[in-house]
């Protein structure tokens, strides 16, 4: 004979919405009008007459009161309302990117200045830059030559940027990270 199979139902976290009209299913609730004036406590066949007499609908806006807030308000409204500051907020939020920057520990002055123009010109746009030195066989030994190297970069850069990570060694790598100075 067979085990029995037992099956697990997988309960999802949803993001808290907001019940409207029908769905409030409360003993009492206690109702704010259209206007914002408080009605009182009263159930919730009552609120929606109320809100039906407005030709609006019952929202409950803050389930976890004890008894739980109602609003008669446009739900219709108030939807587009939201919809309309998440879309603005996000217009308005910049992305700052991680740009890279890689150097040598041998790496000559005409090309520390090229490598410094290109990190320059990611922080003039507000964008961070991280610093790489990749130490290859012997140069494990002489690391102090390189952390030299990301101080006297990072010093040529200080009036444009702030050091948001000081150098670390992370394995062969030598990193430091850079952000754009608040003007």
């Amino acid at each position: 004979m067979r085990d029995p199979y037992f099956f697990v139902e997988r309960y999802k976290i949803i993001k808290a919405q907001n019940q409207v009209n029908a769905a409030i299913r409360d003993r009492e609730i206690r109702v704010i009008s259209s206007t914002g004036e408080m009605l009182g406590v009263m159930s919730p066949k009552e609120a929606m007459r109320l809100a039906e007499e407005e030709s609006l609908d019952l929202v409950k806006i803050s389930p976890n009161a004890v008894p739980p807030v109602c609003k008669i308000m446009d739900w219709g409204k108030y939807k587009f309302d939201l919809a309309k500051k998440e879309k603005e907020n996000r217009k308005n939020q910049k992305i700052v990117e991680l740009k890279e920057v890689q150097l040598s520990m041998t790496i000559d002055v005409g090309d520390l200045k090229v490598k410094e123009k290109q990190a320059r010109k990611f922080l003039d746009v507000g964008n961070k830059v991280k610093v790489s030195i990749r130490l290859r066989g012997r140069q494990m030994a002489h690391s102090s030559l390189a952390k030299d190297v990301m101080t006297n970069f990072a010093e040529s850069l200080k009036d444009v940027c702030v050091v948001e990570k000081p150098l670390n060694m992370e394995g062969r790598n030598i990193i430091l990270i850079l952000a754009p100075a608040k003007k």
